[in-house]
């Protein structure tokens, strides 16, 4: 178990996947390393359901950290095809937030909520002490529709085509360069390009548009351990190979910058806000313009094959298992406070 972020497929294996509770019939997919949410068979509609903790970091501002938060959550289930509609939240809140700085949060997360068509019905919030930001609580989403619509994650087949949106490293640059400024050698014109891509860290919208396209048989959002750690999760899921090259990648402008100056591979570090999709070939131009319409980059990094594994730009690739962005945070953030 790495001191930092998930826990690595043998903990799984060990420790969580063999205790899972009771079995039921209405499971039709239960847990899996890497992969983003559980499906429910209920009386013949499909529920994409997916948890994940309540990030909120107040540096970014209590509105920006509340659509930033919010979409986070939601991202798990978008990926399933079928839209996120209802959310239940978990505050467990430090007693140093103000009443005020709550409500900025809260009326963040309603409007973002409002906007994508999510009912949020039921929750818990409350103080605690030693509770302290960012982990201030949990969510659990969900997504209502019909099975035909529902996108596996261990869905892509030989002869797909894999695309990517926006590529490595965004949200670690926009996140870090937002957030600690001042002790990241950057020069002016280069660290506002960087704190830029931080608004591009959301895919929830982007999966819901490749989804109506059509064609697409896997997506994944590229959290922790980035685009290596999604790759590896998805090709393993699938039980096949994947053949790719960083040519066919979009790279974000101040994401090289930002990863040199901080000393971090932009392959294995978080990119929340893109999207890894196996995409049917035939469809591939659809999904690309669809994407590209709404202002997402897009790219073809290659191609589904028979076999198991990851190929990148001719050579083998296993799954990072601890991302770096963990270690520069705690890095910044020491930085940040001894100044």
């Amino acid at each position: 178990m790495a001191d930092f972020g998930k826990v690595d497929r043998s903990f799984f294996d060990e420790h969580i996947f063999p205790r899972l509770g009771a079995d039921r019939d209405d499971v039709r997919l239960g847990p899996t390393h890497g992969v983003d949410f559980g499906l429910l068979d209920v009386d013949g509609t499909a529920i994409a359901i997916a948890t994940d903790p309540v990030s909120v970091l107040p540096g970014l501002g209590f509105k920006r950290a509340g659509r930033f938060a919010l979409d986070f959550v939601l991202a798990d289930v978008a990926v399933s095809g079928l839209a996120p509609s209802h959310l239940a939240v978990s505050f467990t809140l430090p007693p140093s937030l103000s009443e005020a700085s709550f409500a900025t949060l809260w009326g963040s997360m309603h409007a973002e909520a409002a906007d994508l068509g999510v009912s949020i019905v039921t929750g818990h919030t409350a103080r605690y002490a030693d509770c302290s930001f960012p982990w201030v609580g949990g969510a659990t989403a969900l997504g209502v529709g019909d099975f035909g619509d529902v996108i596996r994650p261990d869905g892509a087949r030989v002869g797909d085509d894999v695309l990517v949106t926006k590529g490595p490293a965004v949200e670690a640059t926009g996140l870090l360069t937002t957030l600690f400024p001042a002790v990241i050698e950057l020069d002016e014109s280069t660290l506002e390009t960087a704190q830029e891509r931080l608004d591009e860290a959301t895919c929830v919208r982007d999966a819901m548009t490749a989804a109506a396209a059509g064609g697409v048989h896997a997506m994944h959002d590229a959290t922790e351990c980035g685009l290596f750690g999604a790759f590896v999760e998805m090709a393993d899921g699938s039980a096949v190979r994947f053949d790719l090259s960083t040519d066919g990648i979009p790279i974000r402008p101040g994401v090289r910058e930002t990863c040199e100056a901080l000393g971090i591979d932009p392959w294995t570090t978080t990119t929340g806000g893109t999207l890894v999709l196996s995409v049917d070939p035939d469809h591939t131009g659809d999904v690309v313009a669809a994407l590209e319409s709404e202002g997402t980059p897009v790219g073809v990094a290659g191609t589904v094959e028979s076999g198991s594994g990851v190929v990148v730009d001719g050579e083998a690739i296993s799954h990072p298992d601890v991302d770096p962005s963990w270690a520069a945070y705690a890095e910044l953030a020491r930085a940040a406070g001894e100044e």
